[in-house]
């Protein structure tokens, strides 16, 4: 298996459905990052912890129809290329 710029691709879109399909209410909020875990006060910084809720609800909010696509097309190349 060769290291090749489709095979980052490929990863890249792996994590990205990876972090898409994360539900708040079923996993988040057992491991405790639930929909009120990362509320700051007006003025404060958001820690780690808000800013990679954030980047969770933006992907799954942004990323859904783009995701779909470019799945299809990667399940495509697979079939006619292998």
């Amino acid at each position: 298996m060769a290291f090749t710029l489709y095979t980052l691709i490929q990863t890249a879109i792996l994590c990205t459905n990876a972090i898409a399909v994360l539900h708040e209410e079923r996993f988040l909020s057992k491991i405790g990052w639930g929909v009120d875990q990362g509320v700051g006060g007006f003025g404060d910084d958001p820690g780690v912890k808000a800013q990679i809720l954030n980047l969770i609800r933006s992907v799954r909010t942004i990323m859904r129809v783009p995701l779909i696509m470019v799945n299809s097309a990667c399940i495509v190349l697979l079939l006619l290329f292998g």
